[in-house]
C-alpha cells in the first residue's frame, strides 16, 4: 500500500485552514504529510504543492477537502488531475464529494462516471468564483454610488500649507521638517505641491 497525503490551500494569509485539517487527520492522514499553501496567485507554482508532488509515487492516497483545491479554474483543475492520476498514478479521495475517490469503480464506468463528475465540479467551482467576483463588483460599485470610499482615508492638508511650501521653497525649511509640520509622507506632499501649483497656488 502506497503513502497517505493530504493538501490544503487556502487563497490568502486571513483565510483559516482549521476546517480542511480537521477533515485530513479525520481521514487519517498523519500531520507531517499534509502539506499547505496560503497563498493567491495567477498560475499554480504554490512551493507546497510542488514539494508533495514531487514526493507522490505510484499507488500512493491523496486527500483534498474539495475539488477547488487543485486549481484556481476548469483547465487547471483537469491538468492537475490528469498529472496526479494519469501521469503520476495515485489515487485522490475528494471529502466533500464522495463520488470522486478513484479509489471507487475502477472498470470502465466508474472511470467515465468519475471524470464525468470531475467536469462538471471543476466547471461549477470556476463558474462559482466568476459569480463571487461580479458579486463584490457589483458591491463595490454600489458603495461607490452611496458614497463610500475605499482606501486609505484622504490626508488633509493643514491650513498654513502654502506658507509651508513657501518657507521650503526659500530654505528656511528642511523637507523632514516639512513632511513633520504636514503629517505627510514624501509622496503625498509632492502630490499635494503638483495640485497647488496646477491649481494656481
Amino acid at each position: 500500500m502506497g503513502k497517505i497525503y493530504g493538501y490544503v490551500r487556502v487563497s490568502s494569509m486571513e483565510q483559516n485552514e482549521d476546517r480542511q485539517m480537521i477533515a485530513l487527520k479525520s481521514a487519517g492522514v498523519r500531520q507531517g504529510c499534509i502539506f499547505m499553501d496560503k497563498q493567491s496567485g495567477k498560475d499554480f507554482h504554490r512551493a507546497d504543492y510542488e514539494k508533495m508532488v514531487s514526493l507522490l509515487g505510484n499507488g500512493d492516497l491523496l486527500y483534498i477537502m474539495s475539488i477547488d483545491r487543485l486549481g484556481r479554474n476548469y483547465h487547471e483543475i483537469q491538468e492537475q488531475w490528469r498529472i496526479l492520476t494519469k501521469e503520476i498514478g495515485i489515487d485522490i479521495c475528494v471529502i466533500d464529494m464522495p463520488l470522486l475517490d478513484t479509489r471507487n469503480g475502477k472498470d470502465l464506468l466508474g472511470t467515465f462516471m468519475a471524470d464525468l463528475v470531475l467536469q462538471i465540479l471543476s466547471f461549477v467551482a470556476e463558474n462559482e468564483r466568476d459569480n463571487i467576483r461580479k458579486r463584490q463588483q457589483q458591491g463595490i460599485k454600489a458603495a461607490k454610488r452611496r458614497g463610500v470610499r475605499f482606501g486609505r482615508p484622504e490626508t488633509k492638508m493643514p491650513g498654513d500649507f502654502q506658507n509651508i511650501v513657501r518657507a521650503w521653497e526659500r530654505g528656511n525649511l528642511k523637507i523632514d521638517e516639512v513632511l513633520e509640520r504636514c503629517q505627510m509622507s514624501r509622496s503625498t506632499f509632492f502630490r499635494r505641491l503638483r495640485e497647488m501649483r496646477k491649481n494656481g497656488g
